[in-house]
């Protein structure tokens, strides 16, 4: 990613949490510690079933009054659907400013160079009034923007940054095996752990309880991952629910196939390192595992 670059991802989705109960709520829903979001850091977390399988990931972050969620536009009115159920008697209000806000990525070294900033996954600033930090996921992805749709292209020019294809943010992240793209398709069929969530800073587990805490802490606790979601390179497009074989056995299923192909790989019976490195067939089609 060079320095002047920007990406801007239209296929992000921007919910806002506000009101007196906004923390607590959050709190007692999602994988992350709320407790540590602030106008400072800014976290990954998901939200699970009640048995620990994926619903939704998103992005947390503290805007004055209240919380924004970044999260794939395709599945931000799911999303807002599932925290209006978990709203109850919570004193909170949630609003959809997709319309008003967009997600942008700029490089490292643009975030180092503003004043505040600091080299540490989760790191925020604010650059006129709007959050700026490091992606707290993995800081190879660089930096993240949320910024008023009115500023966006003023921004852009003061920075005196360049507008680039998503498709190279979103290539990065595929090789990196982070799926951010068609991530509905993962709904129900993996179990948090298995979406690479503790790598990913998505899961605090001393926090307490949580939607899906039980299972999540009981699968960390006894080492019982066994499959894990990880990217294919194939000479062909693959198709969703397509077994993954190697020398005819069956060691994983395509879960997303476009535009990047990730499926759920066995780590066991056989052992992962027999075959990371190894050419696996899925229908008929050449494939490897990206490391």
């Amino acid at each position: 990613m060079k320095k002047d670059q920007i990406f801007i991802l239209k296929d992000r989705g921007i919910l806002f949490i506000e009101g007196e109960d906004a923390k607590e709520f959050l709190q007692n829903i999602v994988t992350n510690d709320i407790n540590k979001v602030s106008n400072a850091y800014s976290c990954f977390s998901s939200l699970l079933t009640p048995q620990g399988k994926y619903l939704f990931d998103f992005i947390i972050v503290k805007k004055k009054g209240g919380y924004l969620i970044d999260c794939e536009l395709d599945q931000i009115e799911d999303l807002e659907k599932r925290l209006g159920i978990y709203k109850l008697n919570s004193k909170i209000e949630i609003s959809n400013l997709t319309n008003e806000f967009q997600v942008a990525v700029i490089s490292n070294e643009k975030f180092l160079s503003l004043e505040n900033s600091k080299d540490q996954e989760g790191y925020t600033i604010a650059f006129r009034d709007d959050p700026f930090f490091i992606d707290p996921r993995n800081k190879k992805l660089g930096a993240r923007v949320i910024i008023n749709l009115e500023k966006l292209y003023l921004s852009i020019k003061k920075l005196e940054l360049k507008l680039s294809d998503s498709k190279e943010y979103y290539d990065l992240s595929y090789n990196l095996g982070i799926p951010q793209i068609n991530t509905k398709n993962l709904k129900e069929k993996v179990f948090g752990l298995e979406c690479n969530f503790e790598e990913l800073n998505a899961i605090d587990f001393k926090k307490g309880c949580y939607v899906g805490q039980e299972n999540t802490a009981r699968m960390k606790l006894k080492n019982k991952l066994r499959k894990k979601l990880l990217p294919l390179k194939a000479e062909k497009k693959l198709n969703i629910g397509s077994d993954v074989n190697y020398k005819e056995i069956k060691i994983g299923t395509v879960l997303i196939s476009e535009p990047h192909p990730f499926a759920l790989i066995k780590l066991v019976d056989p052992d992962f390192s027999e075959f990371k490195d190894k050419e696996l067939l899925v229908d008929n089609n050449v494939s490897r595992i990206i490391q």
